[in-house]
């Protein structure tokens, strides 16, 4: 078995093949994509392994996958840990491609399937609308500290070209789940879930296109809400979370501190952690990760929130 991988940069690909230790560059367009494909396909590789690099994999990844070889995004902070335990301090990017293509050897992680054209023009407006939302609220507190009146008159002017652009935007993703009766389904089906708004199941819609297909334990994984220990011999650390979908976990927090409020069966599992001893925050983090798992189930099953 061979495992490839790819150190991606904004104008090239420089990859590296284990065991056979071939190494070589392409430029990161159609035509260095083609080249890739057909320089990898006759060594069929097991893994094609590349980092997340904030966009830039997401091209690469789909071109390999289309030509049916096995490309995989891997999470760049583990591939520098590997790195180091390796002892390796020299940083090129074709060294890189090198401990990327070891780490595939070594970690074998699993391929996912990446969302269709849809589900990524769907995340990329979810992704503006919190851009927006995030500059309303940065020029909303602005608008507290404006001490001029022309100040205050520019910033109100952009607070309502904001709100503007926000409206049309809903409307955009409101348009473009309709036009998907799966999608409707679905949002459907997350809505039903009292805690659960409009922008959550958009998010999870958009950024965990994986939910209903996965076991509670991945599902909670991947959002970043499963919690790992810290032991020692007799020493015990807290249990803490973290990793995942930055973007996934935020979402289902905030709607697990709505749902805590006025979700009875989640209420209920709240109030019963505090009442034996548990931190509130450490509460609603749990509060969070059983309303992700009551979501993924909800959607493999196709049925609506059911109290009784």
């Amino acid at each position: 078995m061979c495992f490839a991988g790819i150190d991606i940069s904004k104008d090239s690909l420089d990859v590296h093949v284990i065991p056979d230790g071939v190494s070589f560059s392409v430029s990161r367009d159609d035509k260095g994509l083609e080249e890739l494909a057909a320089r990898l396909l006759p060594m069929a590789p097991q893994l094609v392994a590349m980092e997340a690099t904030g966009g830039f994999e997401t091209m690469v990844a789909a071109a390999l996958n289309s030509r049916g070889l096995p490309g995989v995004v891997v999470n760049p902070a583990q591939v520098r840990h590997f790195a180091q335990a390796l002892g390796k301090r020299a940083k090129t990017d074709p060294i890189d491609a090198a401990v990327i293509a070891a780490f595939a050897e070594a970690i074998r992680p699993k391929a996912r399937l990446l969302p269709d054209a849809e589900t990524l023009a769907l995340s990329e407006l979810m992704a503006r609308h919190r851009q927006l939302t995030e500059m309303l609220k940065a020029e909303r507190a602005r608008e507290m500290r404006a001490a001029s009146k022309r100040a205050c008159q520019s910033i109100k002017r952009v607070i309502a070209t904001l709100k503007a652009e926000l409206k049309s935007l809903d409307a955009d993703i409101d348009k473009t789940i309709r036009a998907s009766a799966a999608w409707q389904v679905r949002v459907d089906l997350l809505q039903s879930v009292p805690g659960v708004g409009p922008t959550t199941a958009r998010t999870l819609l958009a950024e965990l296109p994986e939910i209903g297909s996965l076991s509670r334990r991945e599902i909670a994984a991947l959002a970043g809400l499963a919690p790992w220990t810290r032991q020692s011999g007799q020493w015990k650390g807290r249990s803490m979370i973290g990793g995942g979908r930055t973007t996934v976990r935020t979402s289902v927090f905030m709607a697990a501190l709505v749902a805590s409020r006025h979700n009875p069966v989640l209420k209920a599992f709240r109030d019963k952690l505090v009442q034996a001893g548990k931190p509130k925050i450490v509460a609603i983090i749990a509060v969070a990760r059983k309303l992700l798992t009551i979501l993924n189930a909800i959607v493999r099953e196709q049925k609506k929130w059911q109290t009784a």
